[in-house]
C-alpha cells in the first residue's frame, strides 16, 4: 500500500505564498487519483483540489485561481502551490490517494480516498 508524507507547511503573512508537497512511497502516484484536503480547528475536513490521472486538476471555488496542484512522476510527489494566501486558508493540509477513477463530483468526497498522509500545518497570519 502507498504511504504519503506531507511537508513544507509553515507560517506566512496574508498575501504570501507557500508550497506543500506530498511524497509517496510503497507505490507510484501514477496508479492513483490524488486529492488535497484541509481541516481547520473545529471544522470538517474540506476539499481543496484534486489531480486525477490524465486529467486537468480541479479545485474548490474558495481556492481556484490561487492554488495549483502538480505532479512529478519521477519524484513520485504531488505538490500544492498556494498563492495569495488568506487567514481563512489556515488549516492542516492533507494529501490523499484514491484507487478509483474519480469523476469530478467525487473528487471532493473524503470517503473516495483510501490512503491519507498525516497532514502539515499552514498558518496565515500577520
Amino acid at each position: 500500500q502507498v504511504q504519503l508524507v506531507e511537508s513544507g507547511g509553515g507560517s506566512v503573512q496574508p498575501g504570501g505564498s507557500l508550497s506543500v508537497s506530498c511524497a509517496a512511497s510503497g507505490g507510484t502516484i501514477n496508479n492513483y487519483d490524488m486529492g488535497w484536503f484541509r481541516q481547520a480547528p473545529g471544522k470538517e475536513r474540506e476539499f481543496v483540489g484534486a489531480s486525477r490521472r490524465g486529467r486537468t486538476a480541479n479545485y474548490a471555488s474558495s481556492v481556484r485561481g490561487r492554488f495549483t496542484i502538480s505532479r512529478n512522476n519521477v519524484e513520485n510527489t504531488v505538490y500544492l502551490q498556494m498563492n495569495s494566501l488568506k487567514p481563512e486558508d489556515t488549516a492542516v493540509y492533507f494529501c490523499a490517494a484514491s484507487t478509483f477513477n474519480l469523476i469530478t463530483s467525487s473528487t471532493a468526497r473524503p470517503d473516495q480516498y483510501r490512503y491519507w498522509g498525516q497532514g502539515t500545518q499552514v498558518t496565515v497570519s500577520s
